[in-house]
């Protein structure tokens, strides 16, 4: 019994050494003796030997690309400064197979004991579809339309994957665009044309007020009382500064016509 149950042990650490699990988001395939894949996916949680032959595995969720400093022309024909996109997508775990046995291996990336599928290639698709989607806005416009710009960018991949007749295998999940940065003298000539419009609003203003003083002036003169006016006016300002203390004055009668020495 003791030898039965140390060579159960030794096989079954064998056993171990010479299996590889599929883990959760990834699928396998088998490499035979003869170095040909196996056409069959090995789905996640499955136990797979290994002595006889090797498996590889692919990330199929959530496989991250992007560029950063992309430069794209915009709708005016100003290059942008800087422009940031990433993107997620997807690979159909029943398309693994077709994809690693069919599609360039230059397509493919290898991270952490992991080939993420087509990344190369969506990478690339990515850089066709951003300068495609950025070309239909100004230069000023495409920081306030990340959003459009984003659904654009998505929009142009699943035609591009269409095209190549990957749209059931590849699935763009998330486009996030996380920077956009206009060239140094669009945004000077920007804000010289605001600083322009404010002097010009600033201009006519002080036509308007100075055009209503005219009318003022001209429709008192026009009135046979205007001068009255004014002169009643004068004196009501004149009493209120004497009442504030302002002003020293003397009181003479209307009709005096001696000297008045005042120290």
């Amino acid at each position: 019994m003791k030898r039965l149950f140390i060579l159960a042990t030794i096989l079954f650490g064998v056993f171990l050494t010479g299996c590889t699990r599929i883990e959760s988001g990834t699928v396998g395939l088998r490499v035979d003796m003869s170095r040909q894949i196996q056409g069959v996916e090995l789905q996640p949680g499955s136990w797979n030997q290994t002595l006889i032959g090797s498996v590889l595995e692919f990330q199929v969720r959530s496989i991250p690309t992007g560029w950063e400093n992309l430069r794209p022309q915009t709708a005016d024909n100003s290059t942008l400064k800087d422009f940031d996109i990433n993107i997620i997508y997807e690979v159909n775990p029943a398309s693994v197979s077709e994809l690693w046995t069919n599609q360039s291996r230059s397509f493919h990336t290898y991270e952490h004991g992991d080939w993420m599928l087509m990344r190369n290639y969506m990478s690339q698709a990515l850089n066709s579809a951003t300068a495609k989607a950025v070309r239909k806005y100004k230069a000023l416009e495409v920081a306030d339309r990340r959003s459009d710009i984003e659904k654009d960018v998505h929009d142009i991949l699943m035609d591009m994957l269409k095209e190549e007749k990957l749209e059931k295998a590849l699935t763009v999940s998330q486009v996030r665009v996380t920077n956009a940065t206009p060239a140094d003298d669009i945004v000077a000539s920007a804000n010289a044309a605001v600083r322009a419009q404010n002097d010009l609003r600033t201009k006519q203003i002080e036509v308007d007020i100075a055009k209503q003083e005219a009318i003022r002036i001209q429709t008192l003169n026009s009135n046979s009382q205007a001068i009255p006016y004014m002169n009643a006016m004068a004196q009501m300002e004149i009493a209120k500064a004497i009442r504030e203390g302002k002003v020293n004055t003397v009181v003479i009668p209307q009709d005096f016509k001696g000297l008045v020495n005042v120290k």
